[in-house]
């Protein structure tokens, strides 16, 4: 149980922080007035499955702990 709370926390944790990273490059063309929309699609979904992943390993901690 310990290892795969630790495997989906990190892994979701590196899902937002890449999905972040992808919406700076999304903004960045943006501002340059260049094609941003699938980007920033990307973005949304990498940001969000990290949000649910990460959300995934709070609940498999706290059944570890009952």
């Amino acid at each position: 149980m310990k290892t795969r709370w630790i495997i989906l926390s990190i892994l979701g944790l590196m899902l937002i922080a890449t999905g972040l990273c992808v919406f700076g490059e999304a903004l960045i063309k943006k501002i340059n007035k260049e094609n941003y929309f699938w980007l920033g699609t990307l973005s949304l979904v990498i940001f969000n499955s990290g949000i649910c992943i990460f959300g995934q390993s709070i609940i498999v901690k706290m059944k570890s702990k009952t």
